[in-house]
């Protein structure tokens, strides 16, 4: 066994030999896992100019609540212009206002708008080259007109521009009712975006853009929001707080509430006791005790009206002094009255 033992001198040897064998073998293998590491390095660019100061669930609560505010200013918008006009909401951003402003055409129509109890003012900016064909539709023309030119709005064009402006914030106001009740007025409109300034430079705002398609004609309409005018209501701004109002299925306490609303809504009832036709000249002639005959049997049932549509049929007599009817059945549609005429008879 003595002589299977290896000496000092032997056992340093041999890892003296071993040594360089080792540190070629672990190169590669740190190198491999050194590689990796610097693939993995995420970097995210932050611009200090444009800090994110609205939070991600109010962006979401803004773009789900102005989807549905694009879809009625659509139909509000062709039921004006008697032509479809799609409106689509394409982005909604944070930038500076300053970002904003330089990113508008020159001329254009910039609306300054009065959001009452919103701090400050908002604006609302209709592109040129989407404003102009419908200003043509307004006065009579067709939306496929030739481009517009760069020139600022004629007096008549500034108050036709006013009936499209006016649209977007009814809308809007009923867009925002179940957030925050808003009085929106327009206080002046301008040509020269850069000549405004509302708030300094770099202060942030949500800008709120959507595309619109006349015919063949599509332009932008901004709506620009500064955050300090919603830092305050932000709270509101969640999508839990005011989508489930839609989404609510209603109670029996709700639905007993609304059936008592309309229980004590008041009616008219009209009793029809007789029909018939005469000339217009007899009709001039009836004086005070004149007789006219109808073609109604006296056992015929009469005809009870509720809000302009027949709902009974009656027959009439006298209760405690007082003219009355008396609710026989219910009323059937097949049931014409004799005394009508053929073309009425045949309308009913």
């Amino acid at each position: 066994m003595a002589g299977d033992l290896l000496s000092q001198a032997e056992v340093e040897s041999l890892l003296n030999a071993m040594e360089p064998n080792e540190a070629s073998a672990s190169a590669p293998v740190a190198a491999a896992a050194a590689g990796p590491a610097r693939l993995r390095e995420k970097v995210t660019v932050y611009d200090f100019k444009r800090p994110e100061r609205v939070g991600k669930e109010q962006m979401r609560a803004l773009q789900t609540m102005h989807e549905g505010f694009g879809r009625n200013f659509g139909a509000a918008l062709s039921a004006l212009l008697r032509t479809i006009v799609e409106v689509k909401l394409t982005s909604v951003d944070q930038l500076t206002y300053s970002e904003f402003v330089f990113s508008l055409e020159n001329p254009t129509c910039f609306n300054l708008v009065n959001a009452a109890p919103l701090e400050g003012q908002i604006i609302v900016d209709i592109n040129p080259s989407v404003l102009f064909p419908i200003i043509d539709r307004l006065l009579g023309g067709s939306a496929h007109s030739a481009p517009p030119a760069r020139r600022p709005l004629t007096e008549i064009e500034l108050r036709l521009a006013g009936r499209v402006t006016s649209l977007f914030l009814r809308e809007m106001k009923n867009a925002w009712e179940n957030v925050l009740a808003l009085d929106l007025s327009v206080e002046r409109v301008e040509s020269n975006p850069q000549l405004v300034q509302i708030i300094p430079a770099n202060e942030v705002v949500v800008l709120i853009s959507f595309e619109l398609t006349v015919g063949e004609t599509r332009g932008m309409v901004n709506l620009c929001i500064p955050f300090n005018s919603i830092e305050r209501i932000s709270g509101k701004l969640t999508s839990n707080s005011w989508v489930s109002y839609s989404k609510k299925p209603p109670t029996t306490e709700s639905i007993q509430i609304v059936g008592d609303a309309l229980a004590k809504a008041p009616v008219e009832v009209v009793v029809e006791l007789a029909a018939t036709q005469i000339s217009a000249g007899d009709m001039l002639g009836l004086r005070v005790g004149d007789i006219i005959a109808s073609e109604k049997d006296v056992k015929e049932p009469l005809v009870v009206y509720v809000q302009g549509r027949p709902k009974f049929q009656a027959s009439a007599g006298q209760f405690k002094g007082r003219k009355a009817i008396q609710v026989e059945a219910p009323f059937e549609e097949r049931h014409i009255p004799t005394s009508l005429s053929p073309q009425e008879k045949k309308a009913s």
